[in-house]
C-alpha cells in the first residue's frame, strides 16, 4: 500500500470536441498549458495526441514537433507518452513522430477490436469502425520504438490483448519492466467494472508496472480499485470530462488534482517525474 502511485494525464485525444467540453486543448501551446497545469497538480506523465488547429485529429511529425517543443518548454522533465493508435493511415505515418522525436514512451495498441460509441438516446452507433491492429503491426511499431529508446505502453482493451503480448514478450521485443494499460469502458472493449479490472490486474506477468484507463465518469470508481490493489491510473479530458461528484472539469489540471486526493485519501502518495522514471527504467 505504500508503494507510490503513479499519475498519467490524457490531455486531450482525437475524439472528444469542443460542444462536448468547451476546455480541450487543440494548439501546441494550448495542449503544452494543460499539460503544465497537469504536471502542476501532481502528474507525471502525459500521454498526448495531436491536433489541427481546428480541433482535428492531426499525425505529421511538425506538428508533434511543435507540442515537444512546448511541452519541454513548460515541463522540461515530464514523461511525455505518444500515441500511435490511428485508422486510415499507413503504419509509417503511425510511427513517425516517435521515430522522429523519440519520446520516452508511446501507445501499443495490442489487439484489434470493434470500436464504436452508441446512443441509448437516439438507438444509434456513432464512431462505429474496426481497430485493426494485426501481429505484424505491432511488431513493426516495437522495432521502431526501440530503435528510438522509447517504451511501449500497451494499451489492451481486453483479457485477449494481455495475452497478445505474451508472444512479443518471448521473442524479446518488449523490455521489461513491462508497462500495461487496461483501457476499460470502451464499446467493443472490456466493460469497466470492479470485477473486471480484478481480473486484469491478475492476468499481467509478475512485476509488470499497470494502470487502469477508465473511459467515462466510471473512471474514478475504477482509479479507486487501482489503488487499493496496488496499481497505477490515467484520468484526462480525453478520457472523462467529470470530476468525481458530477462537476464539467475546467482543465487537466482539475482532473489531476483530484486524483492526487484520490490517492492521498487512499493512504498513498503520487509518484513524481523522478520516482515515475525509476520505476520504469526511464
Amino acid at each position: 500500500m505504500k508503494k507510490k502511485v503513479v499519475i498519467t494525464a490524457a490531455l486531450t485525444g482525437v475524439l472528444a470536441n469542443r460542444s462536448q467540453c468547451p476546455y480541450i486543448p487543440y494548439t501546441p501551446v494550448e495542449i503544452a498549458e494543460e499539460g503544465k497545469r497537469a504536471v502542476d497538480a501532481g502528474a507525471s506523465i502525459l500521454h498526448i495526441h495531436a491536433r489541427q488547429d481546428n480541433g482535428l485529429p492531426a499525425y505529421d511529425v511538425e506538428t508533434y514537433a511543435r507540442i515537444h517543443e512546448e511541452v519541454k518548454k513548460r515541463c522540461p522533465n515530464v514523461i511525455i507518452n505518444y500515441s500511435t493508435g490511428a485508422i486510415s493511415i499507413s503504419n509509417e505515418e503511425r510511427i513517425h513522430h516517435v521515430t522522429a522525436l523519440k519520446p520516452d514512451m508511446a501507445a501499443l495498441n495490442m489487439g484489434s477490436m470493434n470500436y464504436a460509441i452508441y446512443s441509448k438516446k437516439t438507438k444509434q452507433f456513432y464512431h462505429d469502425f474496426v481497430f485493426q491492429n494485426p501481429f505484424k503491426d505491432i511488431s513493426f511499431f516495437l522495432k521502431h520504438m526501440r530503435e528510438a529508446g522509447t517504451i511501449p505502453e500497451m494499451e489492451v482493451f481486453d483479457t485477449g490483448h494481455i495475452n497478445n503480448a505474451m508472444p512479443l514478450i518471448d521473442q524479446g521485443l518488449i523490455p521489461k519492466p513491462f508497462v500495461f494499460s487496461f483501457v476499460m469502458g470502451i464499446l467493443g472493449g472490456i466493460p469497466a467494472t470492479t470485477e473486471n479490472l480484478l481480473h486484469q490486474s491478475k492476468q499481467v506477468p509478475e512485476g509488470s508496472h499497470w494502470q487502469v484507463i477508465g473511459i467515462g465518469r466510471k473512471q474514478w470508481a475504477l482509479a479507486a480499485v487501482a489503488i487499493t490493489l496496488g496499481g497505477n491510473f490515467r484520468v484526462g479530458l480525453e478520457d472523462n470530462f467529470y470530476l468525481p461528484e458530477g462537476e464539467m472539469a475546467k482543465s487537466n489540471g482539475e482532473l489531476v488534482d483530484q486524483a492526487a486526493k484520490f490517492v492521498r485519501m487512499l493512504g498513498r502518495e503520487p509518484a513524481t517525474i523522478e520516482e515515475t522514471r525509476a520505476m520504469l527504467g526511464i
